[in-house]
């Protein structure tokens, strides 16, 4: 009976020191309400040109969101819609919300456009800039001073100044139709003298319009406009060169006296993809851990008494084979959060609850076998054959209690949201480990037991007066 159990003893041994292993690695992530974070609200904003917003614009806006999170390296953020017209973020172990807001606010609308043969716009373009030249240096001399009204008055005309230049530049360029949709990556890189740019990568169609452009301007000295949100970042000029074939390969690279985080947050935002809708941060506050570092003592205090109390009376009333599922009980908890930690689950609250009701769960296993047991010892079969009976006839209620259980858990994933899907995901898992451990862990440790003489007394598993001799 012993040689039997012995592989199944090692694999529950391995598993083990693996979890112990995977716990030490990989410690699990916690939650916005655990840790804290960042929590900010979008609110989309109407067009001229799409003034109603539908639930098909909404579910694409979160996914954009949804895209650009991933870039920042966020885990388990939670992006959830708020009436027809805003989104919730909240992004757990994010410490600069203005970084946040940057990268997730930007529409990032970008496209190529081609300088058109217009000399009067360019010329007017050129005075403009002169203008606004003399404007901003105007505006250093009068921050010397004290005269706000001045400050003001000089300030509001820099900005009519700069509207009145990007409605011209908006005229040089004429579009060609290549946009961000046509993009295929965008990673940020250093160049030859260290200065930071975004390189890109068209799909075919963009490729093909991409080197059609650059052929049209080859050798003219009017340049490929390159905008954002319909702002001029960069107007580079061609090289006669490419004027046969203009530059082919798909590739391309946008320079405009990027920092690091400008360049990279430029290119979360075009692999994320452009939001359909513009977005306003109306929102946007760093959140500590709600819990706070005593409520969650007072909650590890009181796991810990509740766990303790379950252990002692499974211990007390059915003896032998309670001390085994306690046993059992402890390799499941280990197992349990080696499983979050690997498949990298974040634990909130409501995640938190969802482990604590499947240790209940896995207790509640062991006692529809230890029950079963103990029927068969008062029936009069010998201690093997009611061991071996309890686990069999058990098994059926166990596997029809655990499958409604995943049902609901299926249900409450596929409709929540957020909180409620980690709820659903923690009580899944738990349930298929506490399933393993009750039928493997259990039963190999029980039948382990029985092999030795000084633990094969119907009393350690029943009370005297109930076994039938």
């Amino acid at each position: 009976m012993g040689n039997k159990q012995r592989p199944l003893l090692a694999l529950i041994f391995v598993l083990v020191i693996a979890a112990i292993v995977v716990l030490v690695q990989f410690p699990i992530r916690l939650g916005l309400d655990l840790q804290g974070g960042s929590q900010l609200t979008l609110q989309i904003k109407q067009t001229d040109q799409k003034r109603e917003i539908t639930d098909k614009d909404l579910e694409a806006i979160q996914n954009v969101v949804e895209k650009r999170i991933n870039a920042l390296g966020v885990s388990e953020a939670v992006v959830q819609t708020v009436g027809n017209n805003q989104l919730l973020v909240q992004l757990p172990g994010v410490k600069d919300p203005q970084e946040a807001e940057r990268v997730l606010g930007g529409t990032a609308q970008l496209e190529f456009r081609q300088q058109a043969n217009k000399p009067e716009v360019q010329a007017q373009l050129q005075v403009r800039r002169i203008e606004l030249a003399g404007l901003q240096e105007k505006q250093s001399e009068l921050a010397k001073g004290n005269d706000e009204a001045a400050i003001a008055a000089n300030a509001a005309q820099i900005k009519q100044k700069t509207a009145e230049i990007q409605a011209l530049q908006l005229q040089l360029f004429e579009s060609v139709g290549l946009t961000g949709k046509n993009l295929t990556n965008a990673e940020p890189q250093t160049d030859q003298g260290n200065e930071w740019n975004v390189a890109i990568e068209f799909d075919n169609e963009g490729a093909e319009k991409f080197a059609q452009l650059t052929k049209n301007i080859a050798g003219t000295g009017r340049g490929i406009g390159i905008f954002l949100d319909n702002e001029l970042i960069s107007s580079p000029v061609v090289d006669a060169k490419y004027g046969n074939t203009g530059i082919v390969g798909g590739r391309a690279v946008i320079s405009g006296n990027f920092t690091t985080k400008t360049a990279y947050e430029l290119a979360v935002q075009l692999r994320g993809g452009a939001l359909p809708f513009p977005v306003e941060v109306v929102e946007n506050r760093t959140v500590g851990a709600t819990l706070g570092r005593d409520s969650i003592q007072s909650s590890i205090y009181a796991g810990v008494v509740g766990l303790s109390l379950v252990l002692i009376f499974m211990v007390v009333y059915y003896r032998l084979p309670g001390a085994i599922a306690d046993i059992s009980l402890l390799i499941y908890a280990l197992l349990t959060l080696a499983t979050f930690a690997l498949l990298g689950v974040t634990l909130t609250l409501p995640g938190i609850a969802g482990f604590i009701l499947s240790i209940g769960m896995a207790v509640d296993a062991n006692v529809l076998i230890f029950e079963r047991t103990r029927e068969e010892l008062r029936a009069g079969k010998s201690l093997y054959r009611s061991v071996e009976s309890g686990f069999y006839r058990a098994f059926s209620s166990i596997l029809d209690s655990n499958v409604t259980t995943w049902i609901a858990c299926a249900a409450l994933f596929w409709l929540g949201t957020g909180l409620v899907k980690g709820f659903a995901l923690t009580l899944a898992l738990g349930v298929a480990v506490s399933m393993f451990t009750a039928i493997t862990c259990s039963r190999t440790l029980m039948m382990l037991a029985i092999t030795i003489p000084e633990f094969r007394k119907p009393e350690l598993f029943v009370p005297k007066t109930e076994v039938v001799r």
